[in-house]
């Protein structure tokens, strides 16, 4: 027998699984089945479900008020062992659970025993993890609202710097570049209610579930559910610790938000070119070149822009995991924290980086403006003009406009320096008050509707954005 297959009747994890086993698992089914590397993170949350669970315990009369006294007493130290990083990991006890009530005993001797009483590592893990992933919603909530402040504040300052709009990545429509900063608010605000509606949805405790049936102990869930900050516990024990669905819409809202955040990204690593010339990034959030001493790189955004890729890869990966599962529990779930720790991982990394970009980038008025009056980008002003001053059905005008436009570019000027004399060769009732709203700024200031990019409606739009994140 090679060494690698060889049991280990010894093993503690054998002992905490009891005398169903003669003998200890091999040393690979050992390493195939430890998660004490991944689950450790979730060592406040398993020492948080104990200490509800042991006093539930108590008051319902499973286990003596002097034993959950011990238990609590036994934890506390445990978790202060751990919170200093003195804590003794062991990976033959599998995971956190195993290691934390390990030591548990360690500590108080027999009442740890009592604590396990009326659950399961299954209900254990779910509730554990339940836990965290409310914590990180929490978090992700906080590191999006900074990030939208720090586009609040840029946007603040620009409600009248006019930028060109982009269909295609081609100039459409000069815009005001605090309306364009404003939409990225717009879609953080979404992010939050997606990661608000899973934390809703995920509020739900399993603890007491236990393996899959429920337990004949006279507990009280109501009771759990309560000290940790559930809204109710799970009405269906199979439900309980066979879902992962929680986990599923939490990386999915993590992917979305990811994508969005990159979208933005990809506009910093643009704008902070030399052919666009827009806006650049301080040293705090560029490098340089190892070879090319002229280069300044906005590495930060181009990592931000490549988190999604990461992140989508962390669900999917678990959406293949739970898909097909039976019911209830099966050993596959083991493999649900890895990714949707690293999803949350990566998201918070990205928020922060994104919110210091936000904050730091100097913008380029002068090469915006000019930018925003290239390519034509007034055709749509003219048009406007003939259905608003001429009655022109809007059909009839868009072809005005295209045959004007052709006219400029024919000419090599723009439409604001083309002769009236040329435009009345297409249009004749056109008059000297076309020139009026021919330029990019006269184009951002016409679109007063709400929701349009007009400096009034912009600048209400900033006050509202300021007054919402303040309350």
């Amino acid at each position: 027998m090679s060494d690698d297959t060889k049991t280990t009747p010894t093993s503690s994890a054998s002992a905490m699984w009891g005398g169903r086993f003669a003998a200890g698992p091999s040393a690979v089914m050992e390493a195939i089945n430890a998660s004490i590397d991944i689950d450790q993170r979730m060592a406040e949350e398993d020492i948080a479900g104990s200490l509800a669970h042991a006093e539930m315990l108590a008051a319902t009369g499973v286990i003596s008020s002097a034993d959950a006294a011990e238990i609590k007493r036994g934890l506390t130290q445990v978790r202060e062992e751990i919170r200093a990083g003195d804590f003794p990991w062991s990976a033959a006890l599998e995971d956190v659970h195993m290691n934390v009530e390990s030591r548990l005993k360690d500590i108080i001797g027999e009442p740890a025993g009592r604590l396990h009483t009326a659950r399961s590592r299954n209900d254990q893990v779910a509730t554990d993890f339940r836990l965290w992933l409310r914590a990180a919603c929490d978090r992700i909530d906080v590191r999006l609202e900074a990030y939208q402040r720090a586009l609040v504040e840029q946007a603040e300052k620009h409600v009248d710097q006019v930028m060109p709009g982009f269909t295609h990545l081609q100039t459409a429509q000069p815009v005001s570049l605090a309306h364009h900063l404003l939409s990225y608010v717009e879609l953080a605000q979404r992010d939050r209610g997606r990661f608000a509606d899973a934390r809703k949805r995920l509020n739900e405790s399993p603890l007491g579930c236990a393996a899959l049936a429920g337990t004949a102990f006279p507990i009280d869930r109501d009771m759990t559910a309560k000290a940790l900050g559930f809204d109710r516990p799970m009405a269906n024990s199979l439900d309980g610790v066979a879902a992962r669905d929680f986990a599923l819409e939490v990386m999915a809202a993590a992917a979305i938000c990811a994508v969005n955040l990159s979208r933005f990204a990809e506009e910093i690593v643009l704008w902070c070119t030399r052919r666009f010339g827009f806006a650049t990034l301080s040293d705090a959030w560029s490098t340089g070149s190892s070879i090319m001493p002229q280069k300044r790189n906005p590495d930060a955004a181009e990592l931000v822009r490549a988190k999604p890729g990461r992140i989508i890869g962390s669900l999917t990966g678990l959406l293949v995991v739970v898909k097909g599962l039976p019911l209830a529990y099966s050993k596959d779930l083991q493999e649900d924290k890895a990714p949707a720790f690293q999803a949350v991982d990566d998201l918070e990394l990205a928020l922060a980086a994104m919110a210091g970009m936000a904050g730091d980038l100097t913008f380029y008025g002068d090469a915006m403006e000019e930018a925003a009056g290239e390519a034509y980008s007034d055709a749509t002003d003219l048009a406007d003009f003939v259905v608003r001053e001429l009655g022109k059905p809007f059909r009839d005008a868009h072809h005005i406009s295209g045959s004007i436009v052709r006219l400029a570019e024919a000419a090599g000027v723009p439409l604001a320096q083309l002769p009236l004399e040329t435009m009345q060769s297409v249009e004749p009732g056109l008059d000297e008050r076309i020139y009026s709203v021919l330029s990019a700024r006269a184009s951002m200031q016409s679109r007063t509707s709400f929701g349009g990019t007009s400096p009034v409606r912009v600048r209400e739009q900033v006050e509202a954005w300021k007054a919402r994140l303040s309350a």
